[in-house]
């Protein structure tokens, strides 16, 4: 599966500009006009020409990039051009996360939590725009800075727009509304004058012990997919392009690959997973988005996959990505991705031997610091790393540089940023995305909604109910609303009475290393408190779940965020079990990153409401749905299970999976795609055009959807397969279209599916793609658990 150094060679040609071009550059541009400064010239030309003037320290300086080391450009929060040329003689080609104030003393090393970790937005534009002037007028050929930040759901810095979490968004199952959150934290992200950022995460996830599953959009690789190419188009613009339009970023496909399903459910750890595995899953996510998009970078993960970590294998990101998919963005490592081959997997002798190995896997940008990538010089003119390893990565980020128009353009616009970032329009944008994104688990008895005349007084309770839950890389926006702000907001007649319940952690520092549950007996306290609220009331809503702390990137050792106990932390079953001893009505807003793994809620709530981490409107959003302002349409984007002992458990396995288990349930608490709504829908079965297909056709398809009940509501309709009778084994179902659609009472709609032939692709015994003729069901129905099926054969 993995080629050798040697082979990995063939890597040097799959850029925008190779080594022969760069080789063959005529040697008069040493002398010539700037061909690099004429924005009109090709850009492999400005590229070459750039090239051929560079020294080898220039070089590597371009695929080096500085985060701490910011503070060795600054005086105080000022950008220094004189410390910045003593410290910088050569130049630096990236620069991490210039909204953040890494590099001055006393600030965290994690990103997140308080306003005091970052700059102003106005300290920003100002710090990249004085960046780039140095770079423009005081290095020797003026080559500007490339600049990212992180945006997952939303621009991570001060003030910017706070949309629902990743896996929120992945339940709206609306790639319409993913291109419009894209593009508003593009437009914030570029007028600060940043054009690259660190997103969207398409790793597929199937543990949800692992912290990070919150940052993905579930479990299916075609819902990733489609969800990916939404992201990216909003963030890029759509399809294939060679200049970055303005107000645009180029994304980052984030993690290839494997991330999302590690060994004992923990970060970082070795990915046990077969090539077959790898393209029938974790895959396609990247290749549809790399087929379809002029995705700008790549990010490596930082497990292992066949004993070989991602930062250094050349079939991964080689034969893969750069050659059978003609990936030709740049491809930057992951933060310490790069020097961990030598301290953490132990592959690399130093960090000499790391950067070796990492640039002839093709990576091209050492992130965050390039502390690997220091070593290059003195390895070069030594000999003992070719200088044409250097010269193709170093030409690969001038292309972006130019492709991204840096060189005529790459400062921020502070009047433009004050303007767009997170005004009315995207606040608005906020609200619609919760809205969208909250999903109805359970609903006993129709005891959601609530009705404002007979609820009576109202209990919100829990550690969730007055704090706004933005979940990881979230900085601080302009505003954020609580859910007992929301309530009082949308019923502002209506009588709340509150209380704690319980603490969950002893802190909300999220950049927290190390995370410490809440005192049991303050708690069991605080519970009694709780209950003696709650009989007064005639309505009780918990809110609980997460924090930031208990379900989160788990990045060194000091610093843990995946969990064995996938069920709700502390004492909050025993607040559970207290209130529902009280026989009143019990609805439970469920805030959380993980899938909600709590049996004993399930049995003891009258109805919960997933709210994930609903970004900074979704107190208004959850009031909203509880109170019957608005109709919760979204699904669940992953198989949430009974218990840790199913790990891993996901929809689409194989048929010899889920035989069952000696004293306990195989089948999961929800479904993958479930949903409920206050109204009902009837979907029909699937109309195929006709019967029999060749393998080069395209299977088009029918589906019906009515709204049988008394509102108006949301539908996803789900469109599966699952193919028999192949020469390899298939999964049970296989989600390959879906359409979020909003009907009226009585209103009934005709959707329509087109499934491509490569979308019946298979993996053969020889592992090569091919079509195979056999029988097909289609299957279609409002989750992976209520379908109608019909057959059609391929021939």
């Amino acid at each position: 599966m993995i080629t050798g150094r040697r082979g990995a060679l063939k890597l040097l040609y799959g850029g925008s500009l190779s080594v022969i071009a760069i080789s063959q550059a005529p040697s008069a541009f040493a002398q010539a006009g700037p061909v690099y400064k004429d924005a009109a010239a090709p850009i492999p030309a400005r590229v070459a020409d750039l090239l051929a003037r560079m020294t080898l320290e220039e070089k590597v300086e371009q695929i080096r990039t500085a985060w701490a080391a910011k503070g060795d450009m600054i005086d105080g929060l000022e950008f220094d051009p004189a410390r910045a040329s003593a410290a910088f003689p050569n130049g630096i080609g990236h620069v991490t996360r210039p909204s953040d104030k890494r590099g001055v003393p006393g600030v965290s090393e994690a990103s997140g939590g308080t306003a005091a970790n970052w700059r102003t937005p106005k300290q920003t534009v100002e710090f990249i725009n004085a960046l780039q002037r140095w770079a423009l007028k005081d290095t020797r050929l003026g080559i500007p800075v490339l600049v990212h930040e992180e945006s997952l759901h939303g621009y991570m810095a001060t003030e910017a727009t706070m949309f629902p979490q990743a896996i929120a968004l992945a339940g709206s199952f609306d790639t319409d509304l993913m291109k419009r959150i894209q593009s508003v934290t593009a437009r914030e992200v570029r007028s600060r004058g940043v054009p690259l950022v660190l997103s969207p995460v398409v790793d597929i996830v199937r543990d949800p012990r692992w912290g990070r599953i919150e940052e993905t959009w579930g479990e299916d690789p075609y819902l990733t997919a489609e969800m990916g190419v939404a992201a990216v188009e909003g963030l890029q613009g759509p399809g294939k392009f060679e200049k970055l339009r303005d107000g645009k970023v180029f994304a980052t496909l984030k993690h290839m690959t494997g991330h999302g399903q590690p060994e004992a459910g923990n970060n970082v750890a070795p990915a046990q997973l077969s090539e077959r595995e790898l393209r029938e899953n974790f895959f396609p996510p990247f290749r549809e988005i790399v087929r379809r998009c002029s995705v700008g970078s790549v990010m490596p993960s930082y497990n292992e996959i066949d004993g070989i970590p991602s930062h250094a294998n050349t079939w991964l990101l080689g034969d893969i990505l750069r050659g059978e998919w003609g990936f030709d963005g740049i491809i930057g490592s992951d933060y310490g991705g790069v020097h961990e081959l030598a301290t953490l997997h132990k592959v690399a002798d130093n960090l000499e031997d790391a950067a070796h190995q990492a640039l002839l896997a093709g990576v091209d940008s050492e992130l965050p610091e390039g502390r690997a990538y220091a070593t290059l010089v003195d390895a070069v003119n030594a000999g003992r790393v070719p200088v044409e390893l250097v010269n193709t990565a170093c030409a690969r980020m001038l292309t972006l540089k130019f492709r991204a128009g840096l060189f005529e353009n790459p400062y921020g616009n502070w009047e433009l940023s004050r303007r767009i970032t997170g005004n009315e329009e995207a606040r608005a944008l906020a609200l619609e995305a919760a809205r969208k994104s909250l999903c109805l688990l359970t609903n006993k008895n129709g005891t959601l909604p609530l009705d404002r005349a007979t609820m009576g007084k109202v209990a919100v309770i829990g550690p969730n109910h007055a704090i706004a839950r933005l979940g990881g890389y979230s900085s601080v926006p302009k505003q954020r609303i609580s859910l007992i702000e929301g309530l009082r907001q949308v019923a502002p007649d209506a009588e709340f009475v509150t209380a704690q319940g319980v603490f969950i952690t002893t802190s909300e520092d999220r950049s927290q290393d190390l995370i410490y549950l809440a005192d049991r007996e303050e708690n069991l306290r605080l519970i009694e408190e709780a209950v003696a609220v709650a009989s007064t009331a005639d309505t009780i809503i918990l809110a609980i779940g997460d924090t930031e702390q208990t379900s989160r990137e788990g990045f060194a050792a000091n610093h843990l965020g995946d969990r064995i106990d996938i069920d709700i932390v502390g004492e909050q079953n025993e607040l559970v079990d207290a209130l529902a001893a009280l026989g009143k009505p019990l609805i439970v807003a469920a805030y959380n990153g993980r899938p909600p793994s709590w049996p004993n809620v399930v049995e003891k709530a009258d109805a919960i409401l997933e709210c994930w981490y609903p970004g900074q409107e979704g107190g208004v959003a959850v009031a909203e749905a509880i109170l019957g302002d608005i109709n919760p349409g979204a699904k669940l984007p992953v198989t949430v299970l009974r218990n840790a002992g199913q790990v891993p458990y996901f929809y689409n396995h194989k048929p010899s999976a889920r035989r069952g288990y000696l004293f306990d349930d195989k089948t999961p608490l929800f479904p993958f795609g479930h949903g409920l709504s206050y109204s009902e829908f009837a979907i029909s079965e699937p109309r195929p055009s006709k019967t029999r297909y060749t393998r080069d056709e395209a299977i088009e398809v029918s589906v019906d959807v009515s709204n049988t009940g008394s509102r108006q509501g949301d539908e996803v309709v789900q469109l599966y397969i699952t193919r028999t009778d192949l020469s390899v084994t298939l999964p049970v179902l296989e989600l390959k279209g879906f359409e979020r659609v909003s009907l009226e009472p009585g209103e009934s709609r005709r959707l329509h599916f087109v499934i491509e032939p490569r979308q019946l692709s298979i993996w053969n015994r020889d592992m090569e793609e091919v079509n195979e003729a056999g029988p097909i069901a289609l299957s279609a129905g409002n989750s992976s658990a209520a379908l109608k099926s019909v057959n059609v054969e391929v021939i």
